[in-house]
């Protein structure tokens, strides 16, 4: 496995600044946030699209410092139902992606409006009352199947060879099922971004979803997630308070190692192996309680500690 971090870790420094620090941490590579819910304060979206001598210079501060490009990263609502400006986004983004010769993008599903006039995402998590069935219907019949088959036949099209999914709250595709049911109708190009901290606010086990996904793992995002058990035993795990109020949440993005300890890492890096992947950890700092910088050195220095890193040399003796 090979060691990275999400840009927008970092997102207050320069673009300089930034990789400068991924060097002298030792990581191997940088995901890079391009659109959507993030202000890509590291990528001119716009400027990357039209001007390939951007593009070369980009490459080459990546190239000079040994870093890798782990890949590019639309995350965001690009089914929403009025702004079209994130699909295009993700769009421009398989494009650059290509002419940057990268061959993994991560975003997520999208969530359309629940009907043909609504104006809102709508989110169904319960089969009842029964109209939430005809929601499910026509998100998925009318909206999300189409959309992912005119971006997969883009991606290919670009030389991008794998759609990193992130199973997260509010998106059609927020669990192994739903990844699943997406894989089964759109082709293999559709994997997943697998992010623990999602899982676990969901309810869901990672290690479990990780032995369950297989090859579909594409990407992996490591991020924890603290549950706040006093909170949770009274709201439940349903949170709609303010991410910046930690105390009274029931759950809350946390630095790498302060809601789940180097143990459950190490568990969860040794079933991604059994699951196949052997690829990218990249680690996105949500925690916003401690500095950024702080907080993503802890978590690298975690990572290290756990995470594999050269390939297995076990064979039986003959005997």
């Amino acid at each position: 496995m090979k060691l990275g971090f999400v840009s927008d870790s970092l997102g207050t420094m320069s673009f300089d600044d930034m990789l400068d620090n991924a060097t002298r941490m030792g990581v191997s590579g940088v995901e890079v946030n391009t659109c959507g819910w993030s202000t890509a304060p590291h990528f001119d979206l716009a400027v990357m699209k039209t001007d390939a001598n951007m593009r070369k210079a980009f490459s080459k501060s990546f190239a000079d410092r040994e870093l890798e490009i782990i890949s590019l990263n639309a995350n965001g609502n690009p089914l929403h139902p009025t702004d079209m400006d994130q699909a295009e986004g993700l769009k421009d983004t398989i494009r650059i992606a290509g002419e940057l010769g990268i061959k993994t993008v991560c975003t997520m599903s999208g969530l359309p409006a629940g009907n043909a006039t609504d104006t809102m995402p709508n989110w169904v998590v319960t089969s009842w009352p029964p109209e939430t069935k005809d929601i499910l219907r026509f998100q998925w019949e009318e909206r999300l199947i189409p959309f992912w088959m005119e971006i997969t036949e883009l991606a290919r099209a670009h030389g991008v060879e794998r759609i990193a999914l992130e199973l997260h709250g509010s998106q059609c595709v927020y669990n192994v099922p739903t990844l699943h049911k997406l894989r089964d109708a759109v082709g293999p190009m559709i994997g997943a971004n697998l992010d623990p901290s999602h899982l676990f606010w969901m309810g869901a086990d990672p290690l479990a979803a990780a032995d369950a996904l297989g090859d579909a793992i594409f990407h992996v995002h490591a991020k924890d997630t603290m549950l706040n058990a006093p909170v949770q035993a009274v709201t439940s795990l349903l949170e709609n308070g303010s991410l910046m109020d930690i105390p009274n949440r029931s759950w809350s993005y946390i630095t790498l190692g302060f809601g789940h300890g180097e143990e459950w890492w190490r568990q969860f890096c040794y079933h991604l192996k059994m699951a196949g992947y052997d690829g990218w950890l990249s680690i996105e700092h949500e925690d916003v309680l401690l500095n950024s910088l702080e907080g993503l050195e802890k978590s690298v220095a975690l990572l290290r500690g756990v995470m594999p890193a050269t390939v297995s040399d076990f064979k039986p003796q003959e005997i």
